[in-house]
């Protein structure tokens, strides 16, 4: 069922640029209304194929060898740097409650981006806006599960491993070997940084006053973040890690959709020594 459900949403996915290609939209006369540029096929196929190696990945990261006993022998909350010690001081009884509380939590998070349609401007992009999105997502989940920083490539025991107190066939199920670093945190982070990359490029009028939005979009994912430590599935280091990831998604995916044709110059180059390429584009991330 599973498999009919990926391939639907990818032929959807593929109909829809089929049809912006043939019938695109009429280009804007103020290009700051509309800051941005989505090539569909590019896209679309971005969505499609991420989809289909989230798909993958999922199975093979939740379904990991149990934890021996050896490795519960040799657990030392020693090596553990100060800053991580605390996600070893909580309350284990509750780390049911905080973990049904952050699932929830990281759900309502990533549907935040619907409130950009509150804005005119950015209504009038919405197909362009909700494709620029399912590709931040589909790029920040692959990065998670498929980088060197990922549990694919670490096997960090999340915190209730540690805890001698809750049942043992919750600390030995082999998905406690995905500690490092939180996915939720990551694309909690990379939505609400969207929402504000998105309003500050079609409101630059706010000026320096972007940063405070950008700090209020911290707030969601540091709040999940500490719900996830709360819940032992998370050491504090995940969750920065997590947040940076997030952070980096959130911003530049959509700036990359900035870098129009217009934008970018190649040319030679030469003197006496040597004969060289230049390439320059123009961003607005600091502006």
């Amino acid at each position: 069922m599973k498999t009919y459900l990926l391939k639907f949403i990818i032929i959807t996915i593929f109909g829809i640029c089929l049809v912006k290609q043939v019938h695109p939209q009429t280009p804007a006369s103020d290009s700051s209304l509309h800051p941005y540029y989505i090539n569909y096929w590019i896209t679309g196929g971005i969505i499609a194929v991420g989809s289909v190696t989230n798909y993958l990945a999922v199975d093979r990261i939740t379904h990991r060898p149990e934890i021996t006993q050896t490795e519960l022998n040799g657990l030392n909350k020693d090596i553990l740097n100060g800053f991580d010690k605390w996600a070893l001081e909580q309350d284990a009884s509750k780390s049911g409650y905080y973990s049904n509380f952050s699932d929830n939590l990281a759900g309502v998070i990533t549907v935040l981006p619907a409130l950009l349609l509150f804005d005119k401007s950015v209504r009038h992009d919405w197909f362009d806006m909700l494709l620029m999105y399912l590709e931040t997502m589909s790029i920040t989940n692959n990065i998670y599960e498929y980088s060197f920083l990922g549990p694919t490539f670490q096997g960090r025991l999340r915190p209730k491993v540690y805890y001698v107190e809750l049942p043992m066939n919750q600390r030995i199920n082999g998905a406690n070997r995905n500690s490092f670093y939180s996915g939720h945190t990551a694309s909690a982070t990379a939505a609400t940084f969207f929402i504000a990359k998105v309003f500050t490029d079609y409101h630059p009028e706010i000026g320096v006053y972007k940063y405070l939005l950008y700090a209020a979009a911290s707030i969601p994912p540091l709040i999940l973040g500490y719900m996830r430590v709360k819940s032992l599935h998370h050491f504090p280091s995940d969750i920065m890690v997590g947040f940076g990831v997030g952070a980096v998604c959130g911003i530049l995916i959509p700036e990359f959709h900035r870098l129009k044709d217009k934008n970018i110059t190649l040319g030679l180059y030469s003197n006496n020594d040597a004969l060289g390429i230049t390439l320059n584009w123009q961003t607005n991330i600091l502006k």
